[in-house]
């Protein structure tokens, strides 16, 4: 936090952060190691209370109904005991629900603190009335029943939803941290004619750098001197290396595969094209605004609500209610206050989103967070990356085609020993397939790469050389007629690499990314769904249309850059669409970042998964149709058990049918027409026109109802599917 000392010190601050309901740390480490801190103390402090509630509230829990547990030993069902139990639970693991509502009271708001507190704080007081003087509820016909397990179990269920919900937020600094490891420490420069060795961030612009073979280039520049072929997949999304040579760009944290280059630095520091996503991925993590769940909502119209009726409950019953006046109206508002407890409002979200993480858990979905669990039922796009999502991310031979009288089988040797011992990746592409279709591989003499054109040795006294139609042109080799069959293959998105013997064409391979197996019924599930599906990527357009039509998409966004995609999914979102991405690579991340719902594949750069909010562990682009189910089962079954709660509360006040048919039966021909809704069979064999009385000895059917209330604020978890 940046201040003026000349407007405020840092007391002043503190203090006016403090009334705000937030903590001031102090910290004296770095910007990173402070987020650490901050982030572990706060999911230590959320695991501490919730073990501490856990462990007190399963206590009085079972002392609770030690009715129907009589093994349970009768000093822990005391109510003495129960009380002194419930008080810690109360009172510190709920301390920051009664903090926020006194800072929400403060600026005159209400939010799900509020509820928890108001219902809380009920059962509690009430509970603790009746351990005091149990006799004056008895003698009055008032219920001497406990609610201490309502307030603890509640306030310990909701506590560890927030536990879950902060280490999930604490995993989206772990992709800034993944991205600031992939750029190498030092750099090799040249000053003064004399190559040092100096840390990455002391390279200046205009400085001359060597990077050697399987290094990783420092930072952003131009080639000066040699060739080179770049593994920059990562970054752009090109699924093969690209060849380097004086003139060329090369970007900072790529791969040096073959070759040693010099290279003049253009751009550092926070100008290069990876701090630029590190940018991308922080501005989008920061400015995705959170979605308010629906008990938040309710909660704003709900607890002025809440208190209206209990204030109105507390005029009627002391006004025109039996004697003595005050301690029935006492009685009532309290009875509304409880049934306010927000037992299914605060449990349904997240007891229907953890068994949703683990319904998805089971088939291969991380879901790491509920926010993007509660999303994904509402997305309407879902954009897939081509390289390494759509397709298998590394290239592989789809066709031979050789000029008559010559065997394809010999044309796939003669390639694959001329290209025996390569490290380009199209090269190793074609002894793989020669391996797979059992061919001979023997080693050739005379090697020689051609960079950017071809590669050329002697297999069998022959020279065979292999590359562009321009590199066998080039050397007075007559294509005859395989220029057609290399425009048709280009056109399908593939490599097209020609093949001679001396001066004579023998045929063409063409090596391709292929597609996954999963990537067309993926989209087709997709479609079915009513979702629309975009191809994002930034690979060339004619490879990328050509993937396209095979997989079934009809609208590609081509050549874009890491920053350009994260423009994309704007763009989609400024049309008010909600939007999935689905990637798998560091170019992918800010575009994670901005969409609605991020969704990596676990065979992806760690990168990618530690920005998406959902990872599928299999390679099995499925999962992405099956999350969105998932997602719209959570919600619905959210919905249903909020909106069952909801009509619960509404018909339980009025204020409650049951105390007023017994109390005014014959003093007042008060009868109201509210009926509490049951759960099937909870109902059956109840008439609903017989009076309802109390049970002074034991929990009255008020207690057993909200009982039930709370058991079924977790019946989701039967019917998520």
């Amino acid at each position: 936090m940046s201040y003026l000392p000349s407007a405020i010190d840092a007391g002043g601050l503190r203090k006016i952060v403090e009334d705000l309901g937030y903590e001031v740390l102090v910290f004296s480490a770095g910007i990173e190691d402070r987020e650490q801190i901050a982030r572990a103390r706060e999911i230590a402090a959320l695991r501490r209370t919730f073990v501490v509630g856990a462990a007190l509230s399963a206590l009085v829990f079972l002392g609770s109904m030690r009715e129907w547990l009589p093994w349970w030993p009768a000093i822990l069902a005391h109510p003495w005991t129960l009380w002194a139990l419930t008080t810690p639970v109360q009172f510190w693991v709920g301390w920051r629900f009664l903090r926020g509502c006194a800072t929400a009271l403060r600026h005159g708001t209400a939010d799900m603190n509020t509820l928890v507190t108001i219902g809380t704080m009920a059962a509690y007081l009430y509970s603790v009335a009746v351990t005091l003087a149990p006799e004056a509820f008895s003698a009055h016909g008032l219920p001497a029943a406990l609610y201490f397990d309502t307030a603890a179990v509640l306030i310990t269920l909701i506590i560890l939803g927030r536990w879950l919900e902060a280490k999930a937020r604490g995993r989206t600094s772990e992709a800034i941290k993944r991205l600031l490891g992939l750029r190498p420490t030092t750099a090799r420069v040249l000053r003064q004619g004399v190559e040092r060795e100096i840390p990455r961030e002391e390279v200046l612009v205009g400085e001359r750098v060597i990077v050697r073979p399987g290094e990783k280039i420092p930072v952003d520049g131009i080639v000066r001197e040699g060739h080179s072929s770049v593994d920059e997949s990562m970054l752009t999304g090109e699924s093969l290396p690209v060849d380097k040579q004086p003139g060329s760009p090369v970007v900072g944290a790529s791969l040096n595969k073959t070759g040693t280059f010099v290279f003049e630095a253009t751009k550092v520091g926070k100008d290069t094209m990876l701090a630029q996503i590190i940018q991308l991925v922080e501005a989008a993590q920061g400015s995705k605004a959170p979605i308010q769940r629906l008990a938040d909502k309710i909660a704003g119209i709900f607890v002025p609500i809440v208190i209206g009726i209990a204030a109105v409950t507390f005029g009627i019953w002391y006004g025109i209610g039996p004697a003595p006046a005050f301690t029935y109206a006492l009685a009532n508002f309290m009875a509304v206050l409880l049934i306010a407890c927000p037992c299914a409002l605060g449990l349904a979200t997240p007891t229907a989103i953890m068994v949703g993480t683990g319904r998805g858990a089971e088939r291969g979905i991380l879901i790491k967070s509920a926010e993007s669990l509660e999303t994904a039922h509402r997305i309407q796009t879902v954009i897939f990356d081509k390289t390494g999502t759509l397709t298998c991310g590394e290239p592989a031979v789809t066709d031979v085609v050789a000029v008559d009288q010559v065997d394809r089988a010999e044309v796939l040797r003669l390639a694959a020993v001329a290209e025996w011992g390569s490290e380009h990746p199209l090269g190793k592409a074609i002894v793989a397939k020669a391996r797979e279709a059992g061919v001979t591989v023997s080693s050739a003499t005379g090697f020689e790469a051609v960079p950017g054109q071809g590669v050329q040795a002697r297999v069998d006294g022959a020279l065979i050389r292999l590359g562009r139609a321009s590199f066998l042109t080039a050397h007075d080799v007559a294509l005859n007629g395989l220029e057609k069959e290399g425009e048709r293959l280009a056109q399908e998105g593939k490599t097209p690499m020609y093949v001679a013997a001396d001066a004579r064409a023998l045929g063409v391979i063409a090596v391709a990314d292929t597609l996954k197996s999963s990537a067309r019924p993926a989209v087709e599930a997709l479609h079915a769904m009513g979702i629309q599906v975009v191809m994002l990527t930034g690979d060339n357009a004619r490879t990328a249309a050509a993937i396209a039509r095979q997989v079934g998409i009809d609208r590609v966004l081509a050549e874009v850059l890491p920053a350009g995609k994260a423009e994309e999914v704007v763009n989609l979102q400024s049309e008010g669409r909600i939007v999935a991405m689905v990637g798998d690579g560091i170019n992918d991340a800010p575009a994670l970042a901005q969409a609605d719902v991020g969704i990596a594949l676990g065979t992806g750069t760690d990168v990618a998964i530690e920005t998406a909010d959902i990872a599928l562990l299999r390679d099995d682009l499925l999962g992405v149709a099956e999350a969105i189910h998932l997602s719209r089962r959570t919600n619905e079954e959210r919905l249903a058990v909020c909106s069952w709660s909801a009509k619960g509360h509404t018909n339980g006040w009025m204020p409650q049918r049951w105390a007023l048919e017994q109390r005014f039966s014959n003093r007042r021909s008060v009868r109201l027409v509210g009926q509490i809704p049951l759960p099937p069979g909870v109902g059956e064999g109840w008439d609903g026109g017989e009076e309802r009385r109390l049970s002074a000895g034991g929990r009255s059917e008020p207690v057993l109802w909200m009982s039930w209330y709370q058991t079924c604020s977790i019946m989701p978890s039967r019917h998520i599917d």
